[in-house]
């Protein structure tokens, strides 16, 4: 397990799971896991939304909404996080956080200006997520983190044992999946 639970934002992937998503995550709570991003990408609206009422009532988890703004207002949820072709100024405007995924130090630098609270940069290292596609490394983090005033995550193959690597090179903190789905 990862040493500094702080840092760590838990993305969902249900289908990582042995066990129901709202277990896992209400066992990963009580380990000190607060902070979970809901990425449920094959689910209809409402079916997460649905999936999202459940999991407001996990005790000292800070759920962020993922794609689906609506979901967030009608379960007054004030995190979202979204890709950055959705993100606009006025959603950054609406919700306490808002956060955004970016590829690049130029798409960093255009969430800040629209208002995000934070990026998530990646994938740093290799993945099964995302196989077809080489890991950007700890440089791209570096120019990534170099190139905003705001916090920047990092996502892709993050482990207990690389994650140290990921904060030295300026990340506020790590996004992990597979490590903390399975």
């Amino acid at each position: 397990m990862f040493k500094d639970r702080e840092k760590i934002i838990c993305v969902t992937n249900r289908r990582l799971c042995e066990i129901p998503l709202e277990e896992r995550l209400g066992e990963l709570a009580k380990a000190g896991i607060r902070r979970v991003i809901l990425r449920e990408k094959d689910l209809s609206e409402e079916e997460y939304i649905a999936l999202a009422r459940k999991l407001t009532g996990i005790s000292g988890l800070e759920l962020t909404l993922h794609n689906f703004p609506n979901a967030a207002r009608e379960l007054c949820i004030s995190r979202i996080h979204l890709p950055l072709y959705m993100l606009t100024a006025e959603i950054c405007a609406e919700f306490e956080t808002a956060g955004a995924s970016v590829h690049s130090a130029e798409e960093a630098r255009e969430a800040e200006r629209l208002g995000a609270s934070y990026v998530i940069a990646g994938h740093i290292f290799a993945t099964d997520c995302k196989r077809e596609l080489p890991p950007r490394g700890l440089d791209f983090l570096k120019e990534v983190c170099g190139s905003v005033g705001i916090p920047v995550y990092a996502i892709g193959g993050i482990t207990p044992e690389n994650a140290q690597s990921v904060l030295n090179a300026g990340a506020a903190g790590v996004c992990v999946m597979s490590g903390l789905m399975r």
